[in-house]
């Protein structure tokens, strides 16, 4: 196997959104953002994969040196050797992918969040700029567009947040702020406990519309002559703002659980809709 089906396989094999969006693109520039979405569940599995925290770190503190290794041409990991290539090509900083392992790392540590100001820095570690490295690589001219990037990638990732309450809670992580569960008079143990009431009914609208109004301020930055160049991540904002309207219909609260999400051929629908006539924001 190449380093490249190998990042293909593991790409495919997650079901994500992302993959979807990434068979518009042209050989080289698929490759590229390929093996960085395979970079980032590796990372995450590392993770999410692991019960012991030190055997956790070992393996992060791992990916930090492997990443060091690519910049300087010495990659032992099939994903690193399929990204290292794009490395230089696409201009992807080794700052970026070094951040995103450590948003993976505020994993080990922090399982809950007091305030939606302190979410935002794992939201920007694990998301913002994993949408500034994938925008390089869809190419860009204005560079106001990698500002609106970040921004997308942190609606990702509160659309993650919200699809996967249920799921977190059984590894006993909340990543909605502690401060609106209490405006929302939503104790920590309901969710924990995955109760679908009012109050986490109430929350989770809130949090629904927090995420929309996220990915309209990512549209709003996005710089007209670069919206051809940045169709992938688009057709990943249509995915996933259809995802939320799917739960908000279905009922927010029965994210606790259930895990939503939509099927292959409805997204590979939405991604040939968005790619032939644009986003609709």
């Amino acid at each position: 196997m190449t380093p490249d089906q190998y990042c293909e396989d593991k790409a495919a094999s997650s079901g994500s959104s992302f993959y979807y969006s990434f068979r518009f693109l042209p050989e080289e520039r698929r490759r590229a953002i390929t093996a960085l979405y395979a970079f980032c569940r590796e990372v995450d599995d590392a993770v999410d994969e692991c019960q012991d925290l030190n055997v956790a770190k070992a393996k992060l503190a791992w990916w930090r040196g492997e990443v060091g290794r690519a910049y300087l041409g010495q990659v032992d990991h099939p994903v690193m050797r399929a990204l290292q290539p794009h490395l230089k090509a696409f201009q992807l900083p080794q700052s970026q992918l070094e951040e995103i392992i450590d948003g993976m790392e505020m994993d080990l540590h922090m399982v809950r969040y007091q305030r939606y100001e302190d979410l935002l820095l794992y939201c920007h570690r694990v998301a913002g700029v994993v949408g500034q490295l994938a925008a390089r690589i869809f190419g860009y001219r204005d560079e106001r567009t990698l500002e609106y990037a970040h921004e997308l990638g942190v609606a990702f990732q509160l659309t993650n947040i919200i699809r996967d309450v249920g799921e977190d809670a059984r590894r006993d992580r909340i990543y909605l702020p502690m401060d609106e569960l209490q405006r929302f008079n939503c104790p920590a143990m309901d969710i924990l406990h995955y109760e679908e009431s009012e109050a986490f009914q109430a929350l989770m609208a809130f949090q629904i519309e927090r995420a929309q109004q996220q990915y309209r301020k990512a549209w709003d930055l996005l710089p007209a002559e670069d919206r051809k160049s940045q169709r992938p991540g688009l057709l990943m904002a249509a995915i996933y703002r259809a995802t939320l309207e799917e739960i908000r219909q279905d009922g927010p609260a029965k994210v606790l659980n259930q895990r939503l999400s939509l099927g292959t051929g409805r997204k590979l629908w939405l991604a040939w809709k968005t790619w032939t006539f644009g986003y609709q924001p």
